[in-house]
């Protein structure tokens, strides 16, 4: 006989913890937006899994009603690969922030994209530490004055779409907090994906660092200040689409498209399949100079962490037989202490 499997609905996956985000908190979009694609992804909650560090972002497995497991700063990815190794038939999730996962968790974060173990991580990046009240972070930019930083940032941040390239992930993307259907999608695409899965999302903090993403998020604007990827189609962008990109060399530049002398078929058109390098310089286009690009930046397969490791383990029964634990504690140079 077959089994019907009941429908899932958003009610589902919702807990019933009182939600501790600050009122207008980016992290209420996108705790709905996971809520509404779950169900969707049909994996049920008694096989999901949400696993965090510590930040406002790491409270999720709270809100969820899911296995969770809230763990020590940065190193969800650590435990999210140690479940998966274990479980490979569960949905796991790393749910994090550019705090968590790129300072203290940075080494962790690296050795997960680099893996490639199949499960998802979503980055909640607002540029600044919210949980411990206004510090600057990895990705807070240079001039930013904040809590740890009264005359303004020195450092270099992070861009955590090109860190993501250099350790060749095979899933890229990122997204915008307020624009919910892009969001539900971009983190659909990364569900479906075999592999890890990476998802930057533009997140305001709007108490300590409001307005950081204002540009992308401001309907009025984001058309002329960040650009969306989609596979196999001309890199266009503006209100009026009439701008677009274009490949000159080893560099991108903007091209107008009014007049007629650039048509369509002369720009750069976006492909999730491209070598990294091409992607690489898609993660560097920087307001004021570029529109900043939201999507799919990268979408490839190749095999992942736990099929590499598990595969070994087969091999190695089919050789030698399957091991005895007591037997190997006993082998070799042992000894009996007496009384």
């Amino acid at each position: 006989m077959s089994t019907v499997l009941p429908v899932l609905k958003a009610d589902d996956f919702t807990s019933d913890q009182d939600i501790r985000w600050c009122p207008g908190c980016g992290d209420y979009s996108i705790l709905a937006q996971m809520k509404k694609v779950l169900p969707e992804i049909g994996v049920p909650p008694e096989k999901t899994v949400f696993i965090s560090g510590i930040g406002c972002s790491s409270r999720f497995p709270y809100y969820v009603n899911t296995y969770g497991i809230h763990s020590i700063h940065g190193r969800a990815p650590a435990v999210a690969t140690g479940l998966k190794l274990t479980r490979p038939d569960l949905s796991v999730w790393v749910i994090t922030g550019d705090g968590d996962s790129l300072s203290i968790g940075g080494n962790h974060f690296i050795h997960l994209l680099r893996r490639n173990v199949d499960l998802n991580i979503v980055m909640f990046n607002n540029r600044i530490y919210g949980l411990t009240k206004g510090q600057y972070s990895p990705t807070s930019v240079e001039g930013q004055i904040t809590k740890s930083t009264p005359m303004g940032v020195v450092d270099h941040p992070i861009n955590p779409i090109s860190l993501a390239v250099g350790a060749e992930a095979t899933f890229i993307a990122r997204s915008v907090d307020s624009n919910i259907k892009h969001l539900a999608y971009t983190l659909k695409r990364a569900a479906a994906h075999k592999g890890t899965s990476f998802v930057e999302v533009y997140q305001n903090c709007n108490v300590f660092n409001d307005g950081a993403f204002s540009y992308a998020q401001d309907k009025a604007t984001r058309d002329d200040t960040t650009i969306e990827l989609e596979h196999g189609k001309p890199m266009i962008f503006g209100k009026d689409k009439d701008r677009g990109l274009r490949l000159n060399g080893l560099s991108v530049e903007i091209v107008n498209l009014e007049d007629g002398k650039v048509k369509e078929d002369d720009l750069l058109f976006h492909d999730e399949k491209a070598t990294s390098t091409l992607v690489y310089m898609l993660s560097r286009l920087r307001r004021p100079d570029f529109p900043e690009p939201i999507g799919v930046f990268r979408d490839v397969l190749t095999e992942t962490f736990e099929e590499a490791v598990l595969g070994q383990i087969n091999e190695s029964i089919e050789q030698r037989g399957r091991g005895n634990l007591q037997k190997l504690f006993n082998s070799g140079e042992t000894w009996k202490v007496g009384a």
